[in-house]
Order: C-alpha cells, then sequence, then structure tokens
C-alpha cells in the first residue's frame, strides 16, 4: 500500500484495522499515528492485559508514535468486555466503558510525549463507542454500528498482496510446522544432507545460488508445483552459509520477489528447527517489504523461537518495532546484499 490512506471517521477507522494489521485484533489496543488530511501512518498494536497495562508498555507505544512525528493520534480498544460497573461520589452504581483505565494509562503516556489524540474508541460486537463522548449514541449499551462491506484499505491490502486472516493465530497457523509421514521424510532428507552432503542419485549438486536459483523457477507461478524433498533440504542448507543468505534477501528486490515469498514460506514450513529460522526470516523480509507487516512480525517470532539470538533476525525485529518503513529497509537490503558480496554479512 505505497499510496498514503486517508480515513476521518472513527468507525471507518475500526473497520480498516483489518487492513492496516493484516487480521481482525482481538482484546487488543490499537494506536494509530494520523498526518495531514487523515493520512494514516504506523499503526501499532498490543495484547490487553489482565490487569492495568504497564507503564513500559504504555510508553513503548506512545515512543513509537512519537518517531512518525503525527498531527494527532487515535486510540482503538478491540474488546468484547462488558460494560464495567463503577461507583460515583453520589454511591448509584452505573455502567461505564470497559478498559476506561488502560485507556486512560495510554493517553497519559502520550499526553507526555506532546502527541496529540484526536479519539479513544472501543470497538465491540459490531458497534463502535467514543471513550471522550458525553452524548447517548455512546453511552454504555448504545454504540453506533460499524460500516458495513469491505474496507477500503483492505481492498488496498489485498490488492497489495497481502491476506488478510480472521485473526493473528490464523496467520501463525499460514506457517506453521508441517506434520505427520511427509513432514518426517521431508525432515529426515534434510539431515541426511547434512550429514553426508548428498542423499543419493536425487540430491541436489552445484552451487548454493544454482540451487535456490532452481527451486526459485519451481515458485513462479506455473511453475511444476511442490518442491521436492530434496530441494528442501538442499535451500536450508545452503542458507546456513551467512553470505548466501543475505545475497537471497536481495531477491526481495526484483523481479522474483512473489516466487521468493513462495520459496521461503514452504522452506519454513517444512525444515526442522533450527534450519527454518533462515527461511522464516527471509520470509519476514518479503513480507514487511510488501506492507505486511504482521507477518513480518509472525515470521520473525518463528525465526527467533526456532533458533534464538539469531542475529539477522533480531536486528531485523528491532528495525520492525523501530517502525522502520519499507522503503527504508530496501535501502538496508542493498547494503546487506552488497556487504555479501563482499564476504561482510549481516552475520
Amino acid at each position: 500500500m505505497d499510496e498514503p490512506l486517508r480515513i476521518s471517521d472513527p468507525g471507518d477507522l475500526v473497520a480498516a484495522l483489518p487492513g492496516l494489521l493484516g487480521f481482525w485484533p482481538h482484546e487488543s489496543m490499537v494506536v494509530m499515528a494520523l498526518g495531514s488530511g487523515g493520512r494514516i501512518g504506523l499503526t501499532a498494536r498490543c495484547d490487553l492485559p489482565p490487569g492495568p497495562l504497564p507503564a513500559a508498555r504504555a510508553a513503548d507505544l506512545a515512543r513509537r508514535m512519537a518517531g512518525e512525528d503525527p498531527v494527532a493520534v487515535v486510540v482503538v480498544v478491540v474488546s468484547e468486555a462488558p460494560d464495567e460497573r463503577d461507583l460515583p461520589w453520589a454511591g448509584e452504581a452505573v455502567p461505564d466503558l470497559p478498559h476506561r483505565g488502560l485507556v486512560h494509562d495510554v493517553l497519559a503516556a502520550l499526553t507526555a510525549r506532546e502527541i496529540a489524540v484526536r479519539d479513544a474508541v472501543l470497538a465491540r460486537a459490531g458497534r463502535w463507542w467514543s471513550y471522550d463522548c458525553p452524548h447517548v449514541c455512546c453511552a454504555p449499551g448504545a454504540g453506533t454500528p460499524l460500516p458495513g462491506g469491505t474496507s477500503p484499505v483492505t481492498v488496498a491490502a489485498m490488492a497489495a498482496g497481502a491476506v488478510v486472516e480472521p485473526d493473528r493465530a490464523a496467520l501463525r497457523a499460514r506457517i506453521a510446522p508441517s506434520v505427520g509421514p511427509a513432514a518426517e521424510a521431508c525432515a529426515e532428507e534434510v539431515w541426511q544432507r547434512g550429514i553426508g552432503g548428498t542423499t543419493g542419485r536425487g540430491a541436489e549438486r552445484g552451487s548454493p545460488e544454482e540451487v535456490i536459483a532452481r527451486a526459485l523457477r519451481r515458485c513462479r507461478p506455473g511453475g511444476p508445483g511442490r518442491l521436492p524433498d530434496r530441494e528442501v533440504a538442499a535451500v536450508v542448507w545452503a542458507l546456513t552459509d551467512r553470505d548466501v543468505r543475505d545475497r537471497a534477501m536481495g531477491l526481495a528486490l526484483g523481479d522474483d520477489a512473489a516466487a521468493a515469498e513462495t520459496l521461503w514460506t514452504e522452506c519454513t514450513r517444512r525444515a526442522p528447527t533450527p534450519l527454518d529460522a533462515a527461511p522464516a526470516t527471509l520470509l519476514a523480509v518479503s513480507a514487511w517489504l510488501r506492507g505486511d507487516g504482521a507477518m513480518a512480525n509472525v515470521a520473525l517470532d518463528r525465526a527467533l523461537t526456532s533458533l534464538p539470538g539469531y542475529r539477522l533476525a533480531v536486528l531485523l525485529a528491532e528495525a520492525l518495532a523501530a517502525c522502520v518503513p519499507p522503503a527504508q529497509l530496501r535501502v538496508l537490503i542493498a547494503d546487506v546484499v552488497g556487504r555479501a558480496d563482499d564476504g561482510r554479512g549481516a552475520g
């Protein structure tokens, strides 16, 4: 989504969340940066905690927003929690919107950074409420229906290649490790290649770059289909070479970017731990460059779960947390590829 998106109505902003995040958030707090003319910038999300929001979490959200230098931000709480009961000074119990305390903590952290808050909104059961609105439309038990149909933001995200999932678990499932006899056979092929370098007459031969190029051709639109186990084995072992991996990262910048993302996805699903860390990291790069930050986060989580401390994944996770835009990432990748060509990879 390279073109700036502009939305002003709170209901439209809530409806745009799946396109902005890549999935419909559940029990989440989302903070959206707004630029001039209502342009949507950085969108940050965190899980709603069971108790008060840790001060460090609120401060981190504010820090990330401050890096965008927004005109204002909108805070959205997505929760199916029921109305709370408050005891005002008069002693009569009255209903109130849920999570008001959490909203207060985030607003305080944003105010400390001198970031204007345009609105704070609750999204629940297909309706939305403003925490600041005193009118009947935003009273507990009322609310305004969310817009029907698919948000233009979600349409734009899907046109750019993003797959909008029903929740974050569905994103993780997309690259979940394969299971069953076929998965076991692939893992055996991978480990046999690591032990002996070849696995018989079907083994893939040639330089690491040739191995990756052959697998890439299979993953292009109209290609021959599923990668044989021997090609998965050859690719994941090729990626254990730091310079090979870093040069492979450059595929995300060229005409074969879509085929490369397919290749990294397939290898992430089928490679045994910890050899899935490299393709998962490359998958994160591909997703990030096309604006799918949710998939990038999930892939980096996979890489760091498989191989904690994996340096390239750590560096990319820090950059993603710092909200480095795709255009800047392209520059960084070009530098890493250049270093790999000189034998000075990213580590």
